[in-house]
């Protein structure tokens, strides 16, 4: 049984599509009820509260978890999880555990994990190409981009790629005792990516470059102040490793990732 935390969003869903497609059995946790594909096991539960976590770790070996709020209880999740008797960990952590030494959370969660478990797997991502729905409302209203560093280039990585790095760290042993950084396979600035959206739409698009602190006013209202800085810190002055594609993305997968444009394609709906 495999446990998948986070199991709503634009990883976890994907996740437990791919596992359960493959024939794994799959308890999915989240906080409120929602639709899963038939055969998977749904568990209300929270990060917050780990003893909500125990009917879901019951019974299960592998667990897929998503933490990336500091104030979580990690290491009473960690202690729940090995006492139900799960063995083997994918954590889902951030490029900028390697990258940054500004973020001791990150290395904190990673060493939790890596240090309870006798086989585990650290997913590194750098930044999410669906990060670009944060767009999708001023596209489909004006025909217009506000964003931030719009000649910065960095390879953004489909959502769906890293939950198939999850899947096959899950079901297999080739994976264990590694990190892995996770992007795409091009480095793109905001305004190209502004431009692929454009050309699939057909139509065009203003790119209206912000300043910094336009960009976290606005952030701020969706994320707490401390992760805008560091978000807009990577965006604007991205390290050489951030800027540059991961051969770690095709060892994950077995393959090559996908792109920018194939992520277009499938979510341009978002953006009509």
């Amino acid at each position: 049984m495999i446990v998948v935390t986070g199991s709503t969003g634009n990883i976890g869903r994907p996740l437990v599509e791919a596992l359960t497609e493959a024939g794994e059995s799959v308890t999915a946790v989240s906080r409120h009820p929602v639709e899963l594909p038939r055969g998977t096991r749904h568990v209300t539960g929270d990060l917050a509260d780990p003893h909500s976590l125990e009917p879901a770790f019951q019974g299960a070996d592998r667990l897929f978890l998503m933490a990336p709020d500091p104030t979580l209880p990690v290491a009473e999740i960690v202690k729940t999880a090995r006492a139900a008797g799960i063995d083997r960990i994918v954590l889902l952590s951030s490029q900028r555990a390697q990258t940054r030494d500004d973020d001791p959370f990150l290395k904190n969660l990673e060493e939790t994990v890596t240090d309870a478990f006798p086989e585990w797997t650290v997913l590194r991502p750098g930044g999410f190409a669906s990060n670009a729905l944060l767009w999708s409302g001023p596209i489909r209203s004006t025909r217009t981009v506000q964003a931030p560093f719009g000649d910065v280039a960095l390879p953004p990585i489909d959502p769906a790629d890293i939950a198939a790095a999850a899947a096959a760290a899950l079901r297999e042993d080739t994976h264990r005792g590694r990190y892995y950084t996770l992007n795409g396979p091009e480095a793109l600035t905001p305004r190209e990516q502004v431009a692929v959206i454009a050309d699939a739409l057909g139509e065009q698009i203003e790119f209206i470059e912000q300043t910094r602190e336009q960009a976290f006013a606005q952030l701020s209202q969706i994320w707490p102040p401390t992760v805008v800085d560091k978000t807009l810190d990577a965006l604007g002055t991205p390290t050489v490793a951030e800027r540059t594609p991961s051969p770690d993305t095709e060892l994950a997968l077995g393959r090559a990732p996908r792109s920018f444009s194939d992520w277009v394609a499938r979510n341009l709906d978002a953006f009509r």
